[in-house]
């Protein structure tokens, strides 16, 4: 192996902006993560930034299987990137299921390309 590996790369640490739970997702510079522990503000913290997860999603938006999706910063949860604001994370995952209107979470896939902030 070669010398200079440091690891899977499915992980990264962070400094909470704010107090964060388990599972909560938050944004890491133009990545998107998934709350491993809770973490108070101010504090480090691990996020996993691959493989698949369920997490909120906007309650009125219809995602089919394989759209990419946007994340709220503001509010929390992942969306159709063409409703994008400034500050979103666009292109943050992708669905791996169908979730329609009147649904409150959707299964995605994490670290399949570098997300941009619209």
């Amino acid at each position: 192996m070669a010398k200079n590996y440091v690891g899977p790369g499915k992980q990264i640490a962070f400094v909470a902006a704010a107090n964060l739970t388990s599972g909560s997702l938050v944004a890491i510079g133009n990545l998107l993560g998934v709350v491993l522990h809770d973490v108070a503000s101010g504090a480090t913290g691990t996020a996993a930034i691959e493989d698949e997860w369920i997490v909120p999603k906007l309650g009125t938006a219809v995602i089919t299987a394989g759209l990419p999706l946007a994340f709220s910063v503001a509010n929390g949860y992942v969306f159709l990137n063409g409703s994008a604001a400034t500050g979103d994370l666009t292109n943050a995952c992708v669905a791996v299921e169908a979730a329609g209107n009147g649904v409150a979470t959707v299964r995605v896939r994490l670290g399949l390309g570098l997300p941009a902030i619209h």
